[in-house]
C-alpha cells in the first residue's frame, strides 16, 4: 500500500487524515495516509528519511511550506509563482515534485458556491498580503479575475502586486482607499478573523451582490463573515471547502483524478458543528 503523510508542526488537529480516508473509501484508492510532527528545524531531515523509506508523496502544512518549496527537487508553475509547496509527489525517476494546491482548492469550491463563473470577469478584492495570499493568487489571475490587494502594511500588497502582474491584471489599495464599488467576491485571506478582528476595510465594499470567502474556518461563523453579513452581503462561506479543496487536487497530482468534494465537506461540517 502506497504511503502518504501530512507533515507540520503542531499536526495532530489536522483533519487531512479523515479527509483522505473518506477520499479513498470514494475512489477506491487504498492508500495508506497519516500524520508526521515534524521538530522545528529539521524538515529536510524528516522528509529525506520518509521518502527513503518508501513514503511516495506527502502534504505539507505550517510553518514547512516554504522549507518544502526549497527541499523538492522540481517545482509546478503555480509552486513556483507563490514560493510554498503543500503537496509532493515521488516521480519514478526519484526525484520530488512540489506542487501547491491551495489556491486551486480554493478556484474549485469558490465554484462549486457559485461565487465565480467561467467566462465572467469578475471584480475581487484579496484582503491580506502573506503567504496565504500568495498561494490563491495564481489560479484567480488564471480564472481572469480582476484583483485588487490590500493590506494593513500597503507596502506588501504593492510588492506582491507588482509580482503577480505579470499573470493578469492585479493592483495594490491601501485599505482606507478601496472604493464603494461592490465587488463580485471579497476574499479574507489576512488573520483576522483567528482573533476575531475585522479587517480595515470601509464598510460600503461590501454589498447585497457581494459574495464574501474567508480561508479561515471554525464553529460558528468568523468575525469576518459575521461583519459582511451586518453590512448587506448575504452570500458568505468560511473555508471549510477550500481545505478539502487543495486536499483534492493533491489526489489529482498523485493518482490523476479529482475527488468529489461535496460529500466530505458535509461530514465535516457535521462534525464541526457537533
Amino acid at each position: 500500500m502506497e504511503k502518504y503523510v501530512v507533515m507540520g508542526n503542531p499536526i495532530e488537529h489536522s483533519q487531512s487524515p479523515f479527509i483522505h480516508q473518506l477520499f479513498s473509501k470514494q475512489s477506491g484508492i487504498d492508500y495508506e495516509y497519516g500524520r508526521l510532527l515534524v521538530p522545528l528545524g529539521e524538515f529536510d531531515k524528516v522528509a529525506t528519511q520518509f521518502f527513503s523509506q518508501g513514503g511516495r508523496g506527502a502534504n505539507v502544512t505550517v510553518p514547512f511550506k516554504e522549507d518544502a518549496f526549497r527541499f523538492v527537487d522540481k517545482l509546478t508553475q503555480r509552486a513556483q509563482a507563490c514560493g510554498a509547496v503543500n503537496t509532493i509527489l515521488k516521480l519514478d525517476d526519484g526525484t520530488l515534485l512540489g506542487d501547491n494546491t491551495d489556491g486551486q482548492g480554493l478556484i474549485l469550491d469558490l465554484a462549486r458556491l457559485d461565487f465565480i463563473i467561467p467566462g465572467k470577469i469578475l471584480s475581487v478584492l484579496v484582503i491580506g498580503a502573506g503567504g496565504a495570499t500568495r498561494g490563491i493568487l495564481l489560479p484567480l489571475l488564471n480564472y481572469n479575475c480582476d484583483i485588487t490587494l490590500t493590506n494593513r502594511t500597503v507596502e506588501k500588497a504593492q510588492q506582491l502586486a507588482q509580482e503577480f502582474s505579470q499573470f493578469g491584471t492585479i493592483r495594490a489599495s491601501a485599505p482606507q482607499n478601496v472604493t464603494d464599488k461592490h465587488y463580485d467576491l471579497i476574499i479574507n485571506a489576512s488573520s483576522s478573523s483567528m482573533t476575531d478582528d475585522i479587517p480595515p476595510i470601509p464598510d460600503s465594499a461590501y454589498g447585497f451582490k457581494t459574495a464574501c470567502y474567508d480561508l479561515y474556518y471554525k464553529v460558528g461563523m468568523t468575525s469576518f463573515l459575521y461583519h459582511a453579513l451586518k453590512n448587506g452581503s448575504t452570500r458568505l462561506s468560511d473555508g471549510l471547502g477550500m481545505l478539502v479543496g487543495q486536499a483534492a487536487y493533491a489526489v489529482e497530482l498523485w493518482y490523476e483524478r479529482v475527488p468529489d468534494i461535496n460529500p466530505t465537506i458535509n461530514i465535516l461540517r457535521e462534525n464541526l458543528n457537533k
